[in-house]
């Protein structure tokens, strides 16, 4: 038996070669042809690029905005027709069903509906007096260094700082090619839409126009906007304005006090907004664009050992509101050992100082200023210096995201004023602690750096995050101030009519 069996073994062994080469010959050929023919690889490869390795994005405002200007603004000028036209409630119930009918079809093919990504936004096209001429505006101006405000900060270096108007819109109307991020989507149908952005320059228009000049604007933009179909359908609840700066839309604020305001903090102080006018359930608050450059990798490993001042602070010691805790804490740390307290402002000599001073620093002050925040917080991320934040009544950006402790000391205002205490919590803080924290902070910093083309992870990226969370109650009210009977209204309206029309001659 034995002896019938080797035979049959080893020339199954013969042909095991031969078999294998052959599968192997035949499966190569089949991922030849699999890719050669697939048109899903091919699209997505050529039509939805997630990464351009090849384009740098670029971080300076004045820099990205020459560019967006001189190849992406249109040059032809817009229509000078600044009205929207009679808008009747006929417009706003036909709105009101496609919303309706489009509503249904995502609830029934989606299962993740309302919380579904990306987030649709539809980006008003508004007359350019609202949107390129402001940009033009400013960078026709910009380099006039004497345009100052009243407390001596350079208009220009305030409006880069709260520019977060610009590179939200740069990014929601570039072409789909040219985007990195997969959570927002620009539609072109307002019934398709989540959310409506308003496109209006807010702070430039506050701080480079005259004011009656400025005002006349904000009305007619305010104007405009409520006039639209769908301003009208949920009352603004689901339109975003850009509101950054505390001071810009001031004469119009409360007849929009229902749309998502972009800010800088709440200032729960009632300082700047008015009770009622805002809140975290539906607006958002948004870092103030850094105004020195960001420290990377390289700069951190460079700079840890020049870090030889413990505590850092350059800026006006005398603030109003909140921010008057600043000279307290001035005078009780100017002169004291490894600490470095300069009044300074926001200039380019004062930058300079400022990203000097940071980078050669492992703690920097950041109390409140006129609002509760201020833009020092998000200098001090960008330049690796651990912050500490004095501010009892400040709302962070993204921090329903973002854990603030991993990176950042937070000390009351009790304890502050306190003669010694500041300098006793920070020398207590043990050196693997500051490592750490650093390091959180070298990771953080992408959150906090805007550019174009918009980068996964950065501000632009994690407001979309938010807005997304907001959704569900954003349509909830919006049902909820639907509620009247329309049909009614419309009967007593038809009824007046009726009535009013025997005792008056038609209008022809």
């Amino acid at each position: 038996m034995r002896a019938k069996q080797m035979p049959s073994s080893i020339l199954t062994r013969s042909k095991s070669p031969v078999i294998l080469l052959f599968a192997v010959i035949i499966l190569a050929l089949s991922f030849f042809f699999f890719f050669l023919f697939s048109p899903s690889t091919t699209t997505a490869a050529v039509t939805v690029p997630y990464w351009h390795p090849s384009v740098r994005p670029e971080t300076s405002f004045v820099a990205s905005l020459e560019h967006f200007l001189a190849h992406k603004a249109p040059k032809i000028p817009a229509s000078s027709d600044d009205t929207v036209g009679p808008v009747i409630d006929h417009d706003v119930r036909r709105l009101d069903e496609r919303k309706f009918v489009k509503e249904m079809e995502w609830l029934r093919g989606d299962p993740y509906y309302p919380m579904s990504m990306p987030v649709r936004v539809y980006v008003y096209e508004m007359p350019s007096k609202f949107t390129y001429d402001l940009l033009w505006l400013f960078r026709n101006t910009y380099r006039e260094t004497s345009n100052i405000t009243s407390n001596g900060s350079p208009v220009h270096r305030l409006i880069e700082q709260h520019s977060i108007d610009y590179w939200l819109w740069a990014d929601l109307i570039a072409p789909e090619s040219e985007r990195l991020l997969k959570n927002v989507v620009r539609v072109v149908k307002q019934e398709e839409a989540d959310l409506f952005y308003v496109p209006f320059f807010t702070t430039i228009s506050f701080f480079l126009l005259e004011k009656q000049q400025c005002k006349a604007l904000y009305r007619e933009a305010l104007k405009w906007v409520t006039d639209q179909p769908a301003w009208k359908r949920s009352e603004g609840r689901d339109h975003i304005f850009p509101i950054h700066h505390p001071w810009s839309f001031k004469s119009v604020r409360r007849y929009v006090k229902n749309a998502i305001w972009l800010l800088p903090d709440m200032d729960s102080t009632g300082n700047w907004y008015k009770p009622g006018q805002v809140s975290l359930e539906k607006d958002l608050i948004l870092p103030y664009v850094p105004n020195v450059d960001l420290c990377d990798a390289k700069c951190l490993l460079e700079s840890e050992s020049k870090r030889t001042t413990l505590l850092f602070f350059r800026g006006r010691l005398k603030r109003n509101a909140g921010g008057k805790i600043r000279a307290k804490i001035g005078a009780e740390l100017t002169g004291a050992k490894d600490v470095v307290i300069e009044e300074g402002t926001a200039g380019e000599g004062g930058k300079a100082a400022a990203q000097k001073g940071m980078r050669r620093s492992i703690f920097c002050l950041s109390p409140a200023g006129d609002t509760p925040s201020s833009a020092r917080l998000f200098d001090a991320i960008v330049s690796g210096c651990i912050p500490v934040i004095i501010s009892d009544e400040l709302e962070l950006p993204f921090e329903g995201i973002l854990d603030y402790r991993k990176m950042a000391v937070f000390i009351s205002s009790t304890d502050a004023v306190q003669p010694g205490w500041i300098l006793r919590y920070l020398k207590s803080i043990s050196s693997t602690q500051i490592r750490e924290m650093r390091r959180n902070l070298a990771e953080y910093s992408r959150h906090f750096v805007y550019s174009n083309p918009a980068q996964p992870l950065g501000p632009e990226d994690l407001v979309w995050r938010m807005m997304a969370g907001k959704l569900v109650n954003i349509k909830l009210h919006t049902r909820r101030s639907q509620r009247v009977v329309k049909e009614s209204r419309s009967v007593c309206t038809c009824d007046c009519r009726r009535s009013n029309s025997t005792h008056s001659n038609p209008i022809n």
